[in-house]
């Protein structure tokens, strides 16, 4: 089956088990039309670059899948149906990267940056 992985950002007023119960009722919706969720992150509340439906942040969700593409666009629809998910974004990926995606990673943990100079 396709892999693909999901960014969503829901409002800003829902309570973090409400955002990360979003998270659980998507994965149950692909699940149901015959799809896996491999991996599944919460972000947090983000500052966005410019305001949606009057909000200036937002809670951010990650979903790694593996679904047949029917259950991608099934889930895809619920959620722009639901009241409490702002956007969604799903890319098709030729593989799952290992590991924690670069949100989750500490900032010491991203690589050594180059030193300023003088």
């Amino acid at each position: 089956m396709p892999l693909y992985e999901h960014v969503f950002i829901s409002r800003q007023d829902l309570s973090n088990t409400q955002a990360e119960g979003l998270i659980e009722h998507f994965s149950t919706v692909l699940a149901d039309n015959g799809g896996k969720v491999i991996e599944n992150e919460y972000w947090g509340v983000k500052t966005m670059a410019y305001k949606i439906n009057k909000n200036r942040k937002g809670h951010y969700a990650f979903l790694r899948t593996d679904a047949p593409a029917t259950a991608v666009q099934e889930m895809e629809r619920l959620m722009r149906l639901h009241d409490d998910v702002m956007r969604v974004l799903t890319i098709k990926v030729d593989e799952h990267a290992e590991g924690p995606s670069v949100q989750m990673q500490k900032r010491d943990d991203r690589g050594e940056r180059r030193e300023r100079r003088a």
